[in-house]
Parts: C-alpha cells; sequence; structure tokens
C-alpha cells in the first residue's frame, strides 16, 4: 500500500544528494542567481496552482483563518527554532547565496505535496493499491529535488520525511478521508497551497519576508471549508 510513497520519498532524497553535489561545485554568485530563479519558477509554480479554485471566498477565508491559527501557534518559530537546531547539528555556514534549512524544508514540502498528484494518487494507492500516478510522482519530484537542493541545500532532503508522513498519511486513512477530500476540497487545496508557494516564491527572491509557515493551517481549513458548506446547503447561497 506505501510503495509509491517510499520510492517518491526516496526519489526526494536521491534527488536532494544528487542537488547538493552539484551546489557545492558552483561558485555562489551562481548559487544566487540559481535561486532567483528558483523564486521565479516557484511563483509561476504557484500561479498555475491557483486557478483550479471554484470559489474565491473559501480560499480567501482559509488563508484568514489559518493565519490566526497559525500565528497563536507561533508555527514558524517553532520551525525556525527547529530548523536552528538542525543547522547546529550539521554545522552549516549561510552564505549570502545560501537558504536556511527552513526555507528549504518548507519550499520542497510545499511543492511536493499540495498539487493534485499527491491527493488523488494518494487516495488511489489506499483504496486501490494502484499506485501508478505516485510512481510518476516519484519520478518528477526526483528533477524537482535535485534543482530545488542546488541553492536551497539539505533541508529539500528534509521535505522526505514531510512527503512520507503527509503522503502516506492520506493513503493509510484513504478510506476515511474519501468522502472529505471531493473534487471540489482538492481544488481548494491546491489553490490555498499555491497562494502559499507564490509567498515562498517572493521570499526566495528578496522582495518579501512572509512568515509562510503561519499560513499552512490554510491547507486544513479549505477541505473542511468545502465539507461544511455541502453539508449546510443553505450556506451554499452565502458562498456564491
Amino acid at each position: 500500500m506505501l510503495t509509491g510513497t517510499i520510492v517518491n520519498t526516496c526519489t526526494v532524497i536521491a534527488g536532494s544528494v544528487l542537488g547538493m553535489l552539484l551546489g557545492n561545485i558552483l561558485p555562489e554568485r551562481l548559487r544566487d542567481t540559481v535561486m532567483k530563479g528558483l523564486g521565479l519558477c516557484t511563483i509561476f509554480i504557484g500561479i498555475t496552482g491557483m486557478f483550479g479554485s471554484e470559489n474565491a471566498l473559501i480560499t480567501i477565508i482559509s488563508i484568514a483563518v489559518g493565519a490566526i491559527i497559525g500565528e497563536l501557534c507561533d508555527l514558524d518559530g517553532h520551525l525556525n527554532r527547529f530548523a536552528n537546531r538542525l543547522e547546529s547539528r550539521f554545522k552549516r555556514k549561510e552564505g549570502a547565496g545560501k537558504a536556511t534549512i527552513a526555507e528549504g524544508f518548507i519550499t520542497a514540502s510545499l511543492v511536493f505535496c499540495v498539487g493534485a498528484m499527491t491527493i488523488v494518487g494518494s487516495l488511489n494507492a489506499g483504496l486501490t493499491g494502484d499506485y501508478e500516478m505516485l510512481l510518476t510522482k516519484s519520478v518528477l519530484d526526483l528533477i524537482s529535488s535535485a534543482m530545488l537542493s542546488v541553492s536551497l541545500g539539505i533541508g529539500v532532503m528534509f521535505a522526505a520525511v514531510f512527503v512520507l508522513v503527509f503522503q502516506g498519511g492520506i493513503v493509510l486513512l484513504a478510506g476515511v478521508l474519501q468522502p472529505l477530500l471531493t473534487a471540489a476540497a482538492i481544488n481548494e487545496i491546491v489553490c490555498a497551497g499555491s497562494l502559499l508557494i507564490v509567498g515562498l516564491g517572493l521570499n526566495l527572491m528578496g522582495i518579501a519576508k512572509i512568515k509562510v509557515a503561519d499560513y499552512l493551517p490554510a491547507i486544513v481549513i479549505a477541505p473542511i471549508l468545502c465539507a461544511i458548506i455541502q453539508a449546510v446547503p443553505a450556506l451554499s447561497a452565502f458562498f456564491g
């Protein structure tokens, strides 16, 4: 049942190792240029994923409520303190063109996990044992992790843990999550996640300093809102 997820996790690790080896060869100036290019690509990925939403109000409420929850729980602070401990453990010295482990982890985790392929592929694997879509995603993530880790470093490799937990969790809980993860809910999850990816891209380019981790609860709020609207028909008129 977890074959596709395990393969995907391994490809992320393999791609990250390959990218870090290449990144160690490139001079800092080129790594900085690559990071700016990754920022542009990340923004592009985010923008293309935003158009699947069927109701902008769901996305707006998800982001707003998610931000409140994330700020109250200080998700960004907890993640950065955890990353700092990892930073000390690996004794990594950051240059001007280097990203922190937290940046690499958050960016890669969202890029790998907010797409429809992750959710639909995991549901297929959990419900029918068909993990063909996850194997296809594994090939794509092998390439993506190699490219990301050139500039984002070892944080991308740690995202493999998130892939294993998030993707594997959907596979194992597929029977329970199937009623909640309707086509509309998946679209709203992808849209909310894509907005966060745009924020990551702006951070990578140095245009903004958005605490993206504080908005992560929005990805959970979106399908819950969809389920509530479906269960309470009177809300359908309000949400258009």
